[in-house]
């Protein structure tokens, strides 16, 4: 019914710059929000942006000023700007959409994840 695919991850040394993709397609009725999380191995995934922004005391301290959330309604498509990048910003980064489908039901669907590697 509804997809979400993420692109743009990859390897970047300390320092530099990455943008993230996640468009959605399928039976979309309405998007009331469109989110970024991350996850390392064995810890919980975090939430590191949100659209709508708005003030979250979820989002950590330290991608504040340095991830920046934007979307393209035409595109059904919300990106995810990460400068600065540090070795700890190594994770899958997955993109979270708030749906309401055509056919009436409203959920939370998940992309299948990108990996960004923030090495030397």
């Amino acid at each position: 019914q509804v997809q979400l695919v993420e692109s743009g991850g990859g390897l970047v040394q300390p320092g530099g710059s990455l943008r993230l993709s996640c468009a959605a397609s399928g039976s979309i009725f309405n998007i009331y929000a469109m989110d970024w999380y991350r996850q390392v191995p064995g810890k919980q995934r975090d939430l590191v942006a949100m659209w709508p922004r708005g003030g979250s005391t979820d989002i950590p301290d330290s991608v504040k000023g340095r991830f920046t959330i934007s979307r393209d309604n035409a595109k059904n498509t919300v990106y995810l700007e990460m400068n600065s990048l540090k070795p700890e910003d190594t994770a899958v980064y997955y993109c979270k959409a708030r749906i309401l489908t055509t056919f009436g039901g409203r959920n939370d669907y998940w992309g299948q994840g990108t990996q960004v590697t923030v090495s030397s």
